[in-house]
């Protein structure tokens, strides 16, 4: 707002536009008039503030009279005025502050200028001088440099005050820049002279005006204090009153709890002498069960004896087969290194299998295990349950008095101690802590969860029900007098005691209600109505037994007057904490009062809670913590680096160590070193040492600090760690650790390695390595290397002498070249049994008195490569087969080195890696010479072995070669990885070829001289292992000569029937010993639990019986423990058989076996049946077979690995969904495909085909659809590259039939009260053949729902003018409940069966449009039904119903389309309920039709309500009538459960015009159990348009 818009005096704006001109000149210059513009701007905008509160200011005076003048001053000041008198101040003090500115500005230009000045004149006198000694030098003619110098500083000197001068002329033009500014200022200073007064006079007027309001303003504020004062007294004498009243119904309540303690005594004395007769009953049975035990025991000891033989066999068995494996290990390891496999790697490999496997049973056993225990503890709980609803009662709910609930737990106490269903001891305490804690939880503050109080209050249950298991069997043996007893109270004398509360109810709101009648249409605040002030009340740091004094300041910070009571403490500060308060009455607004807050600790203990008060506006809190002293030390410095410093130095560092808590501490400096890896050599005390001499230990006090000096004293070159602890004396307070670290650096010249390491050599090899010289000196230095004399042949230096630079290095080249006399030239360095060597090096440094010492070290080793044997004798040999014999190689080296043999012949094979291989140190390898003939003659040979540096070492061999008389097409079959369960099959050929006699005799006179060959037929035979997987087609036959005969050999693996059955016991015994271990844990937890529970006389000696029974019950499940299945029981399809085969299929790792199979050949055929033929053994064939054995790629894991997959039966048309899952337990992804089904049939594959992972599970989503009434089968095969897997589909159609008894799609409850409920019966029918199982859903409880968002936005859109549209979803309750309830939720109903399901109504709060929508649906999610809930609660009896909606039954933004009703008296407006009904008669033709509509008045049938009829009543007739308006009838009575209807009709009246609106206001009285009066708005309107 612009300033000369508010001034009304000419004057007065032309002294400010003088103002304006200073402050536009200020913002001309941009570097000094910055700071006045913003100044000056956000003065301008604050303005409209100030002229807002001088409003306020000018309405309370003009309503109170405090801002009134004297009576001189005949006028009052204008809040304009006001206005521009702070506006001329802000402007005078602003123009002051930049005159005193440019002052200051203009002293310091003076003060540059003056400076400015004294610079020439010493320069000048400079120059001068400079000029005196140049013309001196010049005249001397000496020196042309001096001369040179000389000048140049003349010329520098004349530069420096050339641009000095130049600055001080900027400067003066500067300085009367802004003296002329300072004039221009004052000049203004002093126009404004006259006007400064004038706002002195004024602000002296203001003051003076601003004291009168204050003490008009303190007298009428104690007005009202006096006032409320008066109000407040009166309403604690009627408190007092209704207290007396309570005491004495207490009192009388108290006297009739001891009359009817006197009348159940004797029954009492009755119960007792019989629970002493089976006391002793039972005490009888206990001895006898004693005597049982003890037997038992003793049976026991005889049979641990004979266990124990049993277990001395068990044990030599197990060494046995631990022996056995060892052997079996061997024979595989020497298996895999005549196959070349790496035996090493491979059983390596094998061990890391065996553990993952092991793990992974062992994770598989945890599972299984754990799954038990959450059985076990799930059945518990449901025996809890159970126990706690037979045993348990349900415990009262405590009233909304604290002083009632006192008294009720009192007497129920009371009538526990005369039941005669005593409960135990833990069931009372435990009944008490669920009542006192639902008591707190109720008259906590708004801070306390409701939902954590019910949580609580069910463990509680659950704990007493736990302790209640071994009493539950204590129940009265009659009942009559004692239940009536405890009954009639209840229903008699209790309900007076609730009916009073209820009384007291409205008056306590009324007392709200006073205070806040006239702000009843103001909104209320969010937050608490009174702040505090602290917000959270503090007794830091306080000692046990002394007193503390805090006052707090509450505030009422509501718009409103407010009043303020104390309610309570936070039960844990009741004992400590006491308050003072005092009430303060009708607070107004931004009013405040004081409370005294008294704290005595009693424990030295943390403590926090809340004080609880309660305002008109609702109950508030203010939070109170107790803390207690406690000690908080730190240090400044928790690392401590030394940096490095040179051997001898002497450092110290100090920490400082401060207590920042309240509470003395003693410390102690206590020391725990540890090395790095790099020095560990290096002795850490004489290092790193606290100064023992100021402080290592002693106290801290409050705040206080103490300085700790540490010393750093190195001896040896290396890194030193140390860790200091300070600890202390207070327990709760952990050690502080300090981490100290320092450098020790050894001489300036230093090998920086100072053993040089060349690992293993080899003689007469050439190794080298660098030796680096650090140097820290100066200067540069003379190394030079020497080498012992014994060394001087082996070891050189290059170069021997050298200069190493200041701060650099130096590097020389060491050569290492063995000699093979090296033991006797160094016998002194070197060991001729280990072949280490060690030399000591020196390095001499000039000016240096201690060399540089390092050593040389080195392994010296042989390169020899050694066999076992000189020559190899393979024997005859066949030149369709191969012998094979094995040698020994071993390296004499300590390194590895690389071999093969080389030039090797074609009928020798060299195996493993064809003879090509790294052995390492001292390592001895077995290798495989196969020798196979090509020709029948005589071999001599040599085989050369070559070593990685070029040696060779020979072995001789010799052979004999000869040609068989039946030759197989294939002695050597590789079958191909053969997974269990599937089949592999080869195909040979056995011939007999013809061969000449000539060759024959000339082969077999170098054999043998025995044989003969025989020309003709012969005969063979297979010989096979006994439980081995292969199978030979044909076994045995006869060839004749030159004949062919097909051999098929199958190869078939298989898991044998005794390790699945062996696998299902383990299993078995497993979880046996599982459940006994848990069974044993539970008997330990049962007699713990006994011993903690404190027994009571007339309960303990039940104890016998119940060991009694759960000793039977161990005993029993022990039987069914021991007893094993039988192996012949376990069937193959049984769940236990595939759970077994499916583990050693998981398990199942690849296994690999050799068969040689030798076909015996007979030496001829003889002529005679009964004479066996002569089996020579030269001619004998062998076989050789490679089975692998992989694990199955594929397992079916789900139907209990079965392959059948059943849908049974199935409601044609309905679809239902299965999955098939299978595992891919292989180490390779499986590319999985599918045969194809019919595509007209039922069946259908849901999801497509994929590749799996390795580990990962493919389901299989089947579904199956019937569309005739029978049974189908179908195949689908699932392929993969190494199997196939078969999936049998079988199911059948039915037809169903399910209805229900509810005819509409709606179910109306009507009308209910308020927190109670109605319920109806719905009926299902299942008329099929087959189960059907069923859902009952719940729009409410459905978060997909897609009406609820039409719902809301269409009822939005049509604000109030459709009635019909209801949201699917109406209001809901308070609690977050829904309110609609259907049981049971969900079902199966038998054929023919029928199946009740009821559904409840039970609202918390009265409202109108309560709905949901039901819908009851099949498991297929094919709808049955759908029906909306309606229902609507009251809080009376008597209701009104019907009219237009005044809010939607959801959230919404509209604005309410309700016009202002005639004002009401406060009494109406408090207690009425709005209504409005619209009336729209229609006009056609000059013919007018009445409107009419309809009310409805109802009565509510309920037990809980004492008046069962009502009466209703218009008043207010008179008005109604002048308007055209009819009522029908005008008053009536309504019984229960009755509905009345009210007919409103109305006529416009002549002269009435269209779409004027004609609105009326009639009270309608209802009368029952309470009093209500409905205002029922008529608006009424003619409408040509209308029907």
């Amino acid at each position: 707002m612009d300033f000369n818009d508010r001034d009304s005096s000419a004057e007065g704006g032309s002294e400010r536009s003088g103002l304006l001109n200073v402050l536009h000149r200020r913002v001309d210059n941009p570097e000094d008039g910055a700071l006045g513009l913003e100044t000056f701007m956000e003065e301008e905008e604050d303005l409209s503030s100030d002229l807002d509160w001088l409003q306020e200011l000018s309405e309370e005076s003009d309503g109170d009279g405090d801002l009134a003048l004297d009576a001189d001053n005949s006028k009052k000041r204008s809040c304009a005025e006001t206005a521009r008198m702070f506006k001329l101040r802000r402007n005078l003090d602003q123009l002051d502050s930049f005159h005193r500115q440019k002052e200051r500005d203009v002293q310091k230009t003076r003060e540059k200028l003056k400076l400015c000045g004294q610079n020439v004149e010493s320069w000048l006198e400079q120059r001068n001088t400079l000029k005196w000694e140049l013309e001196q030098q010049k005249a001397r003619d000496n020196s042309t440099v001096a001369v040179f110098r000389l000048q140049g500083q003349y010329k520098l000197l004349c530069q420096k005050l050339q641009n000095e001068e130049e600055l001080g002329r900027q400067i003066h033009s500067e300085l009367r820049q802004q003296e002329l500014e300072l004039n221009e200022v004052e000049v203004e200073l002093g126009r404004v002279s006259l006007l400064r007064q004038e706002v002195q006079e004024e602000e002296q007027l203001f003051q003076v005006l601003k004291a009168q309001k204050v003490v008009t303003r303190l007298q009428q504020e104690r007005k009202v204090s006096q006032n409320q004062q008066h109000k407040m007294k009166r309403l604690m004498d009627k408190q007092a009153a209704k207290l007396e009243e309570e005491k004495t119904k207490c009192q009388r309540k108290t006297e009739e709890v001891r009359a009817s303690q006197k009348k159940a005594a004797k029954y009492l004395k009755q119960t007792i002498k019989r629970l002493h007769q089976r006391a002793a009953e039972k005490e009888q049975q206990h001895r006898e069960f004693i005597e049982r035990r003890t037997q038992a025991v003793e049976s026991l000891k005889s049979s641990i004896a004979a266990n124990q033989e049993s277990l001395c066999v068990q044990q030599n068995k197990a060494k046995k087969e631990a022996q056995k494996k060892e052997q079996q290990e061997k024979l595989l390891k020497a298996a895999l290194v005549a196959q070349g496999i790496n035996s090493v790697k491979h059983m390596c490999q094998k061990k890391k299998l065996e553990e993952i496997k092991r793990k992974q049973q062992e994770f598989e056993e945890s599972q299984k295990s754990k799954r038990l225990e959450i059985v076990a503890k799930i059945l518990e709980e449901e025996q809890l349950l159970k126990s706690k609803k037979r045993n348990q009662a349900q415990p009262p709910k405590p009233s909304t008095n604290d002083n009632f609930s006192s008294l009720r737990r009192r007497r129920e106490m009371l009538l526990s101690y005369l039941d005669l269903n005593p409960q135990s001891v833990p069931e009372e305490t435990a009944t008490l802590l669920v009542r006192e804690f639902s008591t707190i939880s109720r008259s906590s503050s708004t801070s306390s969860d409701g939902e954590s109080s019910e949580e609580m209050e069910e463990t509680v249950q659950k704990y007493a029900a736990h302790w209640n298991l071994t009493d539950s069997l204590a129940e009265p043996e009659f009942s009559g007098l004692w239940e009536q007893e405890y009954k009639q109270p209840t229903t008699r004398d209790m309900m007076p005691a609730k009916a009073e509360v209820k009384k007291d109810v409205p008056g306590t709101a009324s007392w709200k209600l006073n205070v806040t009648a006239k702000k009843i249409h103001v909104k209320e605040p969010k937050g608490p109505p009174f702040t505090c002030k602290p917000e959270v009340v503090l007794f830091k740091d306080f000692e046990v037994g002394k007193l503390y004094k805090k006052k707090i300041v509450l505030t009422n910070i509501s718009s409103t007057v407010n009043q303020c009571r104390f309610l309570g403490v936070a039960l844990q500060l009741k004992d400590v904490i006491s308050v003072n308060f005092k009430s303060s009455g009708s607070l107004p607004a931004g009013m405040s009062f004081d409370i005294l807050i008294i704290f005595q600790p009693l424990i030295n203990k943390d403590l926090e809670g809340e004080f609880q008060f309660e305002s008109t506006q609702g109950p508030f809190s203010v939070p109170v913590r107790c803390a207690t002293k406690k000690c908080s030390p730190e240090v400044d410095c928790q690392s401590v680096d030394f940096g490095s410093h040179v051997v001898g130095e002497t450092i110290s560092r100090t920490i400082t160590l401060t207590n920042k808590g309240a509470l003395t501490t003693f410390f102690s400096l206590d020391t725990s070193s540890h090395l790095c890896p790099e020095s560990s050599h290096v002795q850490m005390p004489p290092q790193v040492s606290p100064n023992t001499d100021p402080v290592r230990e002693g106290e801290v006090g409050p705040c206080q600090s103490v300085k700790l000096e540490l010393l750093f004293t190195p001896t040896i070159p290396g890194e030193t760690k140390m860790d200091f602890y300070i600890r202390f004396s207070d327990t709760n307070t952990k050690p502080i650790p300090i981490q100290v670290r320092g450098v020790a650096v050894s001489l300036p010249v230093w090998v920086v390695q100072p053993s040089i390491d060349l690992k293993i050599c080899m003689f007469d090899h050439l190794y080298q390595d660098s030796i680096i010289i650090q140097s820290r000196a100066s200067t540069a230095l003379k190394v030079t290397f020497e080498v012992c004399p014994e060394m001087r042949k082996h070891i050189e230096v290059i170069p021997k002498t050298g200069f190493i630079q200041a701060q650099s290095t130096f590097n020389a080249r060491l050569k290492f070249m063995p000699r093979q006399s090296l033991s006797k030239d160094a016998e002194n360095f070197f060991d001729n049994d280990t072949g280490v060597l060690e030399v000591p090096m020196t390095v001499q440094v000039a000016g240096q008195v201690q060399p540089a010492h390092f050593t040389v070290q080195a392994i010296v080793t042989c390169s020899d490569l050694q066999f076992d044997q000189t020559e190899v004798d393979f024997g005859c040999c066949s030149i369709y087969h191969l012998v094979r014999r094995s040698i020994r190689l071993t390296n004499m080296s300590l390194l590895p080195q690389d071999f093969g043999f080389v030039a090797v012949p074609e009928f020798i094979e060299v195996q493993p890696n064809d003879g090509f291989g790294t052995l390492l140190s001292q390592e001895t390898l077995e290798l495989d010479l196969i020798f196979s003939p090509k020709k029948d003659k005589e071999y001599n040979f040599q085989l050369r072995c070559k070593s990685g540096i070029n040696r060779d070492f020979l072995l001789s061999c010799r052979g004999v070669g000869f040609h068989p008389p039946l030759v197989l097409s294939h002695s050597l079959v590789q079958f191909r990885p053969t997974a269990v369960g599937d089949k592999s099959t080869a195909t040979l050929y056995l011939t007999n070829q013809h061969t000449d006699r000539n060759q024959a005799k000339e082969a077999t006179t170098r054999l043998t001289n025995d044989i003969m060959p025989v020309d003709g037929s012969r005969l063979f035979c297979f010989s096979l292992p006994k439980d081995s997987d292969i199978n030979v087609t044909p076994s045995a036959g006869r060839l004749l000569p030159g004949e062919k005969c097909l051999v098929q050999v199958i190869f078939r693996p298989e898991l044998l029937e005794n390790e699945i059955k062996e696998e299902a016991l383990r299993k078995r015994h497993r979880v046996n010993l599982i459940s006994e271990k848990e069974q044993e844990i539970y008997r330990l937890t049962e007699q713990e639990i006994k011993k903690d529970i404190p027994v009571q006389p007339n309960k303990g000696k039940r104890t016998p019986g119940n060991a009694k029974n759960s000793d039977v019950s161990e005993h029993l499940n022990t039987d069914k423990i021991t007893q094993s299945p039988d192996p012949v029981d376990l069937k193959p399809g049984s769940e236990l058989y595939g759970e077994a085969r499916a583990s050693l299929l998981r398990s199942f790792n690849r296994r690999y076996r050799e068969y040689i199979i030798p076909c015996f050949v007979s030496d001829g055929d003889p002529s005679e049946t009964h004479v066996q033929p002569e089996w020579s053994p030269i001619n004998t064939l062998h076989l050789k077979l490679e089975c692998p054995a992989v694990q199955p790629p594929l397992l079916v894991t789900s139907n209990n690995g079965s392959n059948f997959l059943d849908f049974s039966q199935v409601f044609v048309g309905n679809k239902v969904i299965k999955r098939f899952s299978v595992q891919n337990i292989s180490k390779e992804p499986l590319d999985l495909t599918s045969s194809l089904l019919d595509i007209r049939g039922p069946f259908s594959l849901v999801n497509a085909m994929r590749g799996i992972s390795p580990g990962e599970k493919h389901t299989l989503v089947l579904a199956f659809c019937p569309a005739l009434e029978k049974k189908y089968c179908e195949i689908l095969e699932v392929q993969t590259p190494k199997m196939v897997l078969e999936i049998i589909l079988r199911g059948e159609g039915v037809l169903t039939s399910l209805t229900s008894s509810v005819t509409g799609d709606l179910l109306d409850f009507g009308y209910v009260l308020e927190k109670d409920s109605a319920s109806k019966h719905v009926k299902l029918q299942n008329s099929s053949m087959v189960f059907v199982d069923y859902r009952v859903l719940l729009a409410s409880q459905s978060f997909t729902s897609p009406q609820h968002g039409a719902d809301t936005v269409a009822l939005l859109l049509d604000g109030y003018k459709d009635t019909q549209i209801h949201p699917s979803v109406g209001t809901q309750n308070y609690n977050g409940l829904s309110v609609f309830s259907v049981l049971p939720v969900e079902g199966s109903i038998a054929p023919g069966e029928n199946q009740d399901m009821t559904i409840t109504f039970q609202p918390d709060h009265s409202s109108v449009c309560y709905s949901d929508k039901l819908t009851i649906e099949l498991i297929s999610k094919s709808k049955i039904c759908e029906m909306d809930l309606k229902g609507a609660a009251s809080s009376h009896n008597m209701y009104l119903y019907g009219g237009n909606p005044l809010a939607v039954p959801i959230e919404s933004l509209l604005p309410s389309l309700i016009p202002p009703h005639p004002q009401l008296t406060e009494a109406e407006e408090m207690s009425s309920i709005p209504v409005l009904v619209t009336l729209q008669a229609s006009c056609k033709a000059g013919v007018i039709t009445p409107a009419v509509r309809e009310l409805q008045v109802g009565c509510i049938c309920s037990p809980h309500t004492s008046k069962k009829s009502g009466e209703f009543f218009w008043d207010e007739l008179a008005t109604l009538q002048q308007q055209g308006f009819q009522l029908e009838p005008v008053k009536g009575i309504v019984e229960a459960g009755h509905i009345c209807p009210v007919t409103i009709t109305w006529t416009p009246q002549k002269g009435c015009k269209p779409f004027e609106v004609i609105q009326v206001c009639a009270p309608l009285t209802l009368k029952s159990d309470e009093i209500s009066v409905y205002r029922v708005t008529l608006m009424a309107l003619v409408s040509p348009t209308a029907d």
